[in-house]
């Protein structure tokens, strides 16, 4: 399946079917890759913003396709090798930042071209709803006591958000990061599995990517990573529960590289219209995202940031 969706990539889209955007017209032909498996926090935000610029008149039918793998850096690549095609992006976000690190990968983030960050979210800490741990004290408890046999569960690899906020939550607590027994997935869709089904004691994922199972009590949430607490979820901080720690998610847009002034402006407009309008601004709230839209340029200098940040963190923690 995956090869067959990776071939529909490199068919570009018909020349009629190209045009639009520049002159005030809808931008058409827009294809959004995924770099994970379905139901993660990539494609939530990926079909999310392409049913939001459908409904708001931007675009017309937008194409939405998952290429996972290695954390993300398949689909990376996957992107940098599509040089040129103005009607290609990428959803991403910090998980692809740390996976370029722990994947070895060939290509980076530095290849691409900077179109927009659209959100930030706090990672939550999770364990089913009938799940022995009550409060964020009880799990540290068996935590500190057996990090070993009490397993996290991120829907990233190493270096990514899911794995770099238990970290340092385990750093926060006293539990030495590397006697921690973290289990990576492709996704939040995987993760969840896992947690529901009782194969890692906790996990840790975006708000959004689990805000139906919390709402309908399948999951509890124990803890937020941010500095306050979110409204309408009974779930104290990290720093409230005795943790000095605070952690936030967030994603965004790439694009090839090689991507001529026109191709660019128009790219940078479309989600720029995007973050105006009152559909975004419902996308946001129904999934508990807070809005961290960036330009281009900005987002651009931000990513140097955080390739930096992750870099160090990693480092500090011995896991590079």
């Amino acid at each position: 399946m995956v090869a067959v969706l990776a071939a529909l990539l490199l068919v570009p889209p018909a020349v009629g079917a190209i045009g639009g955007g520049g002159d005030g017209t809808q931008l058409r032909g827009l294809r959004m890759l995924v770099p994970n498996a379905p139901g993660g926090g990539y494609d939530v935000t990926a079909r999310s913003a392409a049913k939001a610029m459908e409904d708001a008149g931007l675009t017309g039918s937008v194409e939405v396709v998952n290429l996972p793998g290695a954390g993300g850096t398949v689909g990376l690549g996957r992107t940098v090798n599509e040089a040129g095609d103005d009607r290609l992006v990428m959803s991403m976000g910090l998980g692809v930042v740390g996976s370029v690190y722990s994947n070895d990968s060939p290509v980076t983030l530095e290849q691409t071209t900077p179109v927009a960050r659209l959100t930030e979210e706090t990672e939550i800490v999770v364990v089913p709803g009938d799940s022995p741990y009550r409060n964020l004290g009880d799990l540290l408890a068996a935590w500190r006591s057996a990090p070993g046999r009490t397993p996290v569960g991120g829907g990233s690899s190493p270096g990514g958000p899911d794995h770099l906020a238990p970290m340092l939550m385990a750093e926060g607590a006293g539990v030495d990061p590397r006697t921690v027994n973290y289990v990576s997935y492709d996704g939040g869709g995987e993760l969840l599995a896992s947690v529901l089904g009782g194969k890692v004691a906790f996990g840790v994922s975006g708000l959004g990517e689990f805000a139906d199972q919390v709402a309908s009590g399948d999951l509890r949430v124990l803890a937020v990573t941010a500095g306050e607490r979110v409204p309408g979820l009974d779930a104290p901080t990290l720093r409230e529960s005795g943790i000095d720690v605070e952690f936030t998610n967030w994603r965004g847009v790439v694009a090839p590289p090689g991507l001529d002034p026109e191709g660019v402006a128009e790219l940078e407009r479309a989600y720029a219209d995007l973050h105006a309008t009152p559909e975004w601004r419902e996308v946001l709230a129904r999934n508990g995202w807070q809005d961290a839209y960036l330009p281009g340029p900005e987002f651009g200098r931000f990513l140097a940031e955080e390739d930096a940040r992750v870099e160090r963190v990693l480092t500090g923690l011995g896991l590079t």
